[in-house]
Formats: structure tokens, C-alpha cells, sequence
């Protein structure tokens, strides 16, 4: 009998002893959240105090995916925090001639501030004979009841004036834009901003 209860009590002394234990182990740790990555999405119509009478458009779906896009330069071996990709469509129909002016373009770089972002895209397909050239816009998404705005890299930007005199277009870097200068009077963007991504570990 006394062996038996003694065999009870290093039994329920051995039970209590594994609950503590199992109850002092820490919990596994929680998997790590995915980074905030930055996006803009959307469309509208813009006014444009040059073109006044003309319907101008943008649509735009970029995404950031950074150091995905690598190139051929001391640094440049695992891409930037800027690279993304998406696309830009762009339509301007000029009410005096009836034309239509079209492109298309695949971003390659985005960049977010606040409700602000900046974005490049390179020209895949136009009918002006831009194919292959990269084009800044940049575009805020509108607080407090303000309307959203929209600026580009092109007609009263970037115009590179030479010593002599002479005028030329300049080249358009990743990521480069203007201020977002024109009124969206309908449609609107969606900016979700994030901050850049940290350096992958080699």
C-alpha cells in the first residue's frame, strides 16, 4: 500500500513538474510580417492650362518590388529600393485636329513621400514615335477634400538649354519626375506609400 502511494505522488509530482515546464517554454515566435511595399493605382482626367480644351488621360497600376531589377555597375548588382513595375497608359486627343494621341509604358522605378509618389516608365508602344523612351509622372493623392494632381517629365519640363544656345530634350533617370502640377477634375489615384526597403543581405 505505502508503495503505491508513493508511486501516486512521484507520479503526480512528475505531472505537476512537466506542466510548469511546458508553461515557463516560450511561444514560438510569430513568422515576420511581409514589408509595406508602395503602390499607385488609378485614373483620371487632367486640365492642363495649355491644352485647355483638349481631354487628357493617365492611367497607372505600379507597384514597387525592389532590388529586383539589376544592372550593369559597381552597386548595381542587386538593383535598387526604387525598382517596380506596372504600367502607364496615356491619352491626349487634341479637340482642334481630331487627334489622338496614345502610349503605353512599363514602369520600372516608384518612389513614395507622404500621399506623393514618383514614378518612370518606359514607352512600349505610341503613335508619336515614342517607343522606347522613359517618361516621368508623378502623382499626389488629394487630402482633405483637395483634388488629386498630376505632373509629367515632358512639354514644359526637362528642356536642357546648351552654352550656346541650343535646345534639347533631357534624358529622364529612373525615378525622376516634376511636381505634380495639373488639377484632376475626374477620376483619382490611390498612393500607398512605404518606406524603402532595406538592403538585401548578401
Amino acid at each position: 500500500m505505502k508503495n503505491r502511494r508513493r508511486a501516486l505522488i512521484l507520479a503526480g509530482t512528475a505531472a505537476a513538474l512537466a506542466a510548469t515546464l511546458i508553461a515557463a517554454a516560450p511561444a514560438p515566435a510569430a513568422p515576420a510580417a511581409a514589408p509595406k511595399l508602395a503602390s499607385v493605382h488609378g485614373g483620371g482626367t487632367i486640365f492642363y492650362p495649355y491644352s485647355a480644351k483638349d481631354d487628357i488621360r493617365f492611367t497607372i497600376d505600379a507597384e514597387s518590388t525592389p532590388w529586383t531589377r539589376p544592372f550593369p555597375a559597381p552597386g548595381g548588382e542587386k538593383g535598387l529600393p526604387t525598382d517596380a513595375r506596372g504600367r502607364v497608359t496615356i491619352s491626349h486627343h487634341y479637340t482642334e485636329t481630331g487627334f489622338t494621341a496614345t502610349g503605353e509604358a512599363e514602369v520600372d522605378c516608384l518612389v513614395t513621400g507622404g500621399k506623393t509618389a514618383t514614378l518612370t516608365a518606359v514607352v512600349t508602344s505610341s503613335n508619336v514615335g515614342w517607343d522606347g523612351k522613359r517618361i516621368g509622372i508623378s502623382v499626389q493623392d488629394g487630402r482633405r477634400g483637395e483634388p488629386d494632381r498630376v505632373g509629367f517629365s515632358w512639354d514644359i519640363a526637362n528642356v536642357d538649354v546648351k552654352p550656346d544656345g541650343t535646345v534639347a530634350e533631357g534624358t529622364v533617370g529612373t525615378c525622376m519626375a516634376p511636381a505634380p502640377f495639373t488639377e484632376v477634375t475626374k477620376g483619382g489615384f490611390k498612393v500607398n506609400p512605404a518606406p524603402l526597403s532595406p538592403q538585401p543581405k548578401s
